[in-house]
């Protein structure tokens, strides 16, 4: 009997969540439902997703920053097409492929000069894991540093390297010599430098959490000192790079030049995963440094000809279409029009970020009568408000965001680099109304965070 997906998908087409309750995360189904995004999605196309009605939604998460094309895009849906058709030999492991030396001739004429070398594994966690290893060995310290409010993948070793502590609990013990350093502070980076023992402080350009940026002479004085104390300044661009930000490397907005750079999520377009990294040739050289330590890090599937091709396949979209002057644009406009409504709602405290970035940040109001409810929300669960504004911009204006990160009243938006001028009037025209239906308390908006406060303080005391 013939195996058929599309018969498979077809026969047991709406069991998602059934499926899921039984065989994989129940509490991410409660989740989903508790929430109203138990949507089931039957297909997608750039950034919209279709649900079993056929109704249009807008995608601002896509898939955190891995669709910067969006969903299927035709010429690396058929890059993918060519690869299987071609019947290349793969993953041989003892022997060197060619579609893996074109990607990384590729990247690295996208990098700055001194990073001459690549290295890849199958996700942006894999290639933090590489970095640190790499740091180690070539420096010979132990010491790695990162910044408060860090995310940098869930892997014990990235893991080690997270600033926020909800994703630490009940793990340990994680990596020994590992130390946080508070984000934008120079006088903290030097003094935590200054021992000469730090192997690598390994950053995110803007922080995926909270969508922080730094000032700007920060990151400039911060390669300094690493230079001056002769640590290594590894760059995470896994969720800032490949256009995200209005430049093909986000740290192209302060000119830098770091030892490496790390970069995964939408390097593949979204279809296989892949994760890279790229370093100068001292770090390459130190690391694999004799014949028999040629195999002395690597991992199983990478190099493998679908994620090289569909590599290539997603840097030429991205050229193609100039999609990175298409983020500097569309988010610019996003941000100011978002920026204009600060003025209106004295929930709306700031709009940053740079490109396809975006974070929209809310507060306590002034108005004595609105500030009640905001306390009453932050008392049940920290960050809350963020919800009642993300839940109605799906449910009334099917506009997939998320919240920023834990415990903050963050909403961030990572749309694909492909949207246009009508879906930006399409968020401003959602986000002026859902932010507006915010300021009348008692009214529907409220009700659902009445509704979140209880499904919160239920949480907590489930959880004492």
């Amino acid at each position: 009997m013939t195996l058929s997906i599309a018969q498979i998908i077809k026969d047991r087409a709406g069991e998602n969540f059934d499926l899921h309750d039984k065989h994989l995360n129940t509490q991410m189904v409660k989740v989903l439902k508790t929430i109203g995004y138990d949507r089931v999605y039957t297909r997608a196309n750039g950034p919209y997703l279709y649900d079993e009605q056929n109704n249009e939604y807008l995608d601002l998460l896509s898939g955190f920053g891995v669709f910067a094309l969006g969903r299927n895009h035709p010429v690396v849906v058929q890059a993918l097409k060519d690869v299987l058709d071609a019947g290349l030999p793969d993953m041989v492991q003892m022997d060197v492929s060619l579609l893996s030396g074109l990607l990384s001739e590729k990247i690295l004429s996208l990098c700055p000069p001194a990073l001459t070398r690549m290295f890849y594994c199958n996700s942006g966690a894999e290639a933090v894991e590489a970095a640190i290893k790499f740091s180690r060995f070539s420096t010979r310290r132990e010491k790695i540093i990162y910044c408060d409010h860090a995310f940098h993948g869930l892997t014990l070793g990235a893991l080690s390297l997270n600033g926020e502590e909800v994703f630490k609990e009940g793990f340990g013990p994680l990596l020994p010599a590992c130390a946080s350093v508070p984000f934008n502070d120079l006088a903290a980076l030097e003094q935590a430098l200054s021992g000469r023992d730090v192997a690598a402080f390994i950053f995110e350009p803007i922080q995926g959490k909270g969508v922080n940026l730094p000032d700007d002479n920060y990151w400039q004085e911060a390669a300094r000192l690493c230079k001056k104390y002769g640590t290594l300044f590894v760059a995470d661009e896994i969720q800032t790079g490949i256009g995200r930000t209005g430049k093909f490397w986000a740290i192209e907005h302060w000119n830098l030049e770091p030892d490496m750079i790390l970069m995964a999520k939408a390097l593949s377009g979204g279809f296989i995963p892949v994760g890279a990294v790229a370093m100068t040739q001292h770090i390459m050289d130190a690391v694999f440094n004799r014949m028999d330590r040629a195999v002395v890090h690597g991992s199983t599937f990478s190099k493998n000809n679908m994620a090289m091709a569909a590599g290539l396949a997603t840097i030429n979209v991205i050229e193609e279409e100039k999609l990175v002057e298409n983020a500097a644009r569309i988010g610019t406009e996003i941000i100011n029009d978002l920026q204009a409504l600060i003025p209106r709602y004295d929930f709306l405290k700031e709009v940053r970020g740079k490109g396809l970035m975006i974070a929209v940040e809310f507060g306590a109001p002034d108005s004595l009568l609105r500030k009640p409810a905001w306390l009453t929300l932050e008392a049940a669960n920290k960050g809350l408000f963020s919800q009642t504004v993300t839940i109605p911009l799906f449910k009334n204006h099917r506009i997939l965001s998320q919240v920023a990160g834990h415990g903050m009243n963050v909403v961030k938006f990572l749309p694909p680099l492909v949207v246009n001028d009508k879906d930006k009037d399409w968020i401003l025209s959602a986000m002026d109304t859902v932010i507006g239906d915010t300021q009348k308390v008692g009214g529907a908006i409220w009700e659902l965070g009445k509704n979140l406060a209880g499904h919160a303080l239920k949480a907590k005391a489930g959880s004492n």
